[in-house]
């Protein structure tokens, strides 16, 4: 299964809660909806005629284990918040997924294994999201961006040729495609480093990645999404789950991707399970009480006799 020319631009993820646990958990409570701070974006199904079998691919390895298979699932209220319960996939949070990107990852569009899952750009989430990475943007430099001359020279230039950021062909904004990839990519053989250049730049300044990259980049392939449920005495609590972001989380058009990591076995041989390699991620994602728990009940679950109930089945066998 291949990403059809005609609807690259069309595959975006479906970040449905960009900024932090505690800033989201109080706008869904205080609009009695959920956290959105801006329009859920969504992929959109193949063309009629174009092929969406994953077995017309032709290059694509298919170690991929399906989307539907058992999980074990655990709520617990959410320690900072009385109102809220998390749901948390262990399943997936104590496999051992890893990014191979550079390492066997086959990416997401035929034919450019190199782009990873960065062949589309980022979408921004809001505005905020937007102005935080461009805060980050003005401190890369050539000898750590590939492109920084490319978005330098054509700054000002409206459309999709100058600086760093486009708009897609609803208007959304998002991080600008060159050379069919994003702007901010380093290719294969740059002297600063392959990989994301903001990525590059905060690991030499000391943070974390997700300080310094679009919400998109850093939550991938971790999902969060929340849900207000009404229980029998007539309360409601909010849900926020936090599961593996798989091909649905794409939205239809993840459905087309050529190739997608999260239930590939070659991406899951991890030494640390994803709840201790994702550490900082589900912390900003959950507050430092709810990842407590969450590391608490992981641990329980790896502590507990083998072979695990629903194991993740693209794991290796123990």
């Amino acid at each position: 299964m291949g990403v059809h020319h005609e609807q690259v631009h069309c595959v975006r993820t479906d970040v449905e809660d960009s900024e932090s646990h505690v800033r989201n958990a109080t706008a869904a409570r205080r609009t009695g909806s959920c956290a959105y701070p801006c329009p859920v974006p969504k992929t959109k199904k193949a063309k009629p005629g174009k092929a969406t079998n994953r077995s017309q691919a032709g290059a694509a390895v298919d170690d991929e284990q399906g989307l539907d298979f058992a999980r074990a699932w655990v709520e617990f209220p959410d320690p900072e918040d009385e109102e809220q319960v998390f749901r948390c996939d262990l399943t997936w949070l104590t496999s051992k997924w890893t990014c191979i990107f550079g390492s066997g990852c086959q990416g997401i569009k035929l034919g450019r294994a190199d782009d990873g899952c960065c062949t589309l750009g980022a979408h921004f989430s809001d505005e905020d999201d937007e102005k935080r990475v461009a805060g980050h943007v003005a401190r890369l430099t050539p000898d750590i961006w590939q492109f920084h001359d490319v978005a330098q020279t054509s700054k000002g230039v409206k459309g999709p040729n100058g600086g760093w950021v486009q708009q897609d062909e609803d208007g959304d904004r998002q991080t600008r495609r060159w050379e069919g990839s994003c702007i901010f990519q380093n290719r294969p053989g740059f002297a600063g480093g392959a990989g994301c250049s903001l990525h590059i730049l905060a690991l030499r300044e000391g943070k974390e990645p997700l300080e310094t990259k679009p919400d998109v980049c850093w939550q991938l392939p971790v999902r969060r999404t929340y849900d207000w449920v009404e229980r029998p005495d007539d309360t409601k609590i909010l849900m926020v789950t936090i599961g593996e972001y798989d091909r649905r989380g794409w939205g239809p058009g993840g459905h087309d991707l050529h190739w997608w990591c999260t239930s590939a076995t070659s991406a899951h041989g991890a030494g640390d399970p994803v709840y201790v390699s994702y550490r900082p991620e589900l912390t900003e994602l959950m507050g430092a009480g709810g990842y407590a728990k969450l590391a608490e009940l992981c641990e329980a679950r790896l502590a507990s006799q083998l072979p695990l109930v629903a194991p993740h089945p693209a794991d290796p066998e123990v």
